[in-house]
């Protein structure tokens, strides 16, 4: 998603109205040329704009409201819901809370006490909130309201990814609050999206053996696949090289 840099500028003036673009540049991170070629072209960059926001203590969520295509994150935000808090929690980290429960051992004893979850996000972290929160009409929602086509939207989540418009778009198609997405793709952090502090943990937490056991298998067999099909082009890519000489 692209933003007018228009109304970047009249943004910038009213957090930094005595900075320069020199200095802007230098506080964020941003090299001087991608700014500038952006302001040239007229279109900034939603990552540019999260990042001067966090460079100047302002919160990218707030800083985003700003502008027209992000208004639905002016406040207040609904919070996150219990299946999109725990499409966050990696699987690794869901093995580790599955073995440590006491269901997992043979005289029913609590395995070693789980390592803090890893923060967001991780590496099935959109595909697992799309599924989440889809009610097996969401992508055709999306494609209908954005004119992306299915197997385009599908090939963003199998490379865990999904830009902001879509992922605005994906959180109204399912009803759910706008952050989620946002966070799920590394745009903005939980605790910039106001999620509650411990709130991944508390669903965790929530989730009975069985529905915790099931959704550990569900993600291993899903790692499966992908590592099958990695392993599948390797050797052809290998084959290849072998017929070439």
């Amino acid at each position: 998603m692209i933003l007018p840099a228009k109304a970047f500028q009249r943004w910038l003036q009213g957090i930094a109205p005595d900075a320069s673009t020199a200095d802007v540049c230098r506080v964020s991170g941003i090299k001087r040329t991608t700014l500038a070629q952006q302001l040239v072209r007229g279109k900034v960059s939603v990552t540019t704009v999260v990042s001067i926001a966090r460079a100047y203590n302002v919160n990218p969520v707030a800083a985003l409201a700003y502008f027209d295509d992000f208004r639905e994150l002016a406040g207040p935000l609904p919070p996150p819901t219990r299946c999109e808090l725990i499409s966050q929690i990696s699987t690794p980290d869901l093995l580790q809370a599955a073995l440590a429960r006491p269901a997992m051992d043979t005289v029913g004893k609590p395995g070693p006490q789980p390592p803090a979850l890893s923060p967001t996000p991780h590496a099935t972290s959109v595909k697992n909130w799309v599924d989440a929160i889809d009610d097996g009409e969401v992508r055709h929602r999306v494609s209908a309201a954005t004119g992306v086509a299915p197997q385009n939207y599908s090939a963003q989540l199998t490379a865990n990814r999904l830009s902001p418009e879509l992922a605005l778009a994906t959180s109204r198609a399912a009803g759910v609050g706008p952050t989620g997405g946002l966070v799920a793709t590394g745009l903005i952090t939980e605790e910039e999206a106001g999620w509650p502090p411990g709130a991944r943990q508390a669903a965790l937490d929530s989730m009975s053996d069985g529905d915790l056991t099931t959704l550990a298998g569900d993600r291993l067999q899903a790692l499966g696949k992908v590592l099958r099909r990695q392993e599948q082009d390797q050797a052809q890519t290998e084959k290849i090289w072998e017929n070439l000489g």
